[in-house]
């Protein structure tokens, strides 16, 4: 027969109430990132591509080839592009996804 004195029960806390539960099996399972659509990231990149193209609409080219034409418009919704996919990226690999 086991017996325990003082403000300990036969689990080793100090409560007399009934002993802590910790809640390690009730974790959620991590998620891999956010989708695309939730963060402001896409937000940022299409005003961003918005911008662009309505800059390069409304900025005409002048006779001396100054200016911001669909072209240069074009390609700079190419790199915004291309900006908005490393960084997607980057965030996919830098989140753990405990299912594989």
């Amino acid at each position: 027969m086991t017996t325990t004195s003082g403000p300990y029960d036969a689990t080793g806390t100090s409560s007399p109430t009934s002993p802590v539960t910790y809640r390690d099996d009730e974790r959620r399972p991590a998620r891999e990132t956010k989708p695309s659509f939730k963060t402001t990231e896409l937000i940022v990149y299409l005003l961003s591509v918005l911008g662009v193209l309505i800059a390069s609409w409304v900025v005409d080219v002048r006779p001396d080839g100054q200016g911001f034409s669909a072209y240069q418009g074009w390609f700079l919704v190419t790199l915004l592009t291309v900006g908005y996919l490393i960084s997607r990226g980057l965030a996919k690999a830098g989140s753990r996804d405990e299912t594989r």
